[in-house]
């Protein structure tokens, strides 16, 4: 059933407490990624001297929503050894941690006895569950809302676990 999902400017911007991301794959794939995947692969790395050239208007938005107190987490579980695109993303993630958000790492292998949801997921305030569904390459396949609290709360409680397990961004080396 189609579904009228908010994007994530519109769900930060509501958020009040909490926004906690879990993502499992080793390839995304979406557009806005992309280009700066090629660039990755052709040399380019950000600078950290040069905030003007990082990921736009997104980490704008992180750093505006952790400045109104809203404490945002990010969680990826990875295979290893990790995949070209996990070293593009560890690569820059430097930059969404001085945006704000708080980043940890957790390789899948000691995920193996953890009860997880089929899909990458966000929950915002422990209230409401923006799954992102993929295609098997990748590519976005649109987003889906949940309220349920049952659903919330499993969500909820899987981010947890891994984030009791994962390896903070500082300390995880690719």
């Amino acid at each position: 059933m189609p579904q009228n999902v908010p994007g994530f400017e519109e769900l930060l911007r509501g958020c009040e407490r909490s926004a906690v991301h879990l993502e499992t794959r080793d390839t995304y794939a979406v557009d806005y990624e992309k280009s700066g995947f090629a660039a990755w692969k052709a040399g380019y790395r950000h600078d950290p001297t040069d905030r003007t050239t990082w990921w736009r208007p997104w980490l704008d938005l992180v750093t505006e929503t952790v400045g109104r107190g809203v404490t945002i987490r990010r969680a990826r579980i990875v295979s290893e050894p990790v995949s070209e695109y996990i070293r593009y993303e560890h690569s820059g993630t430097f930059t969404n941690v001085a945006a704000g958000e708080s980043v940890r790492w957790l390789p899948r292998r000691r995920a193996s006895d953890l009860c997880l949801p089929g899909n990458d997921f966000w929950v915002f305030d422990d209230r409401l569950v923006r799954f992102n569904h993929f295609t098997g390459d990748g590519a976005s396949a649109g987003g889906e809302m949940r309220e349920e609290p049952a659903l919330v709360n499993h969500c909820a409680s899987a981010f947890e676990a891994v984030w009791a397990r994962a390896v903070p961004h500082e300390d995880f080396h690719v």
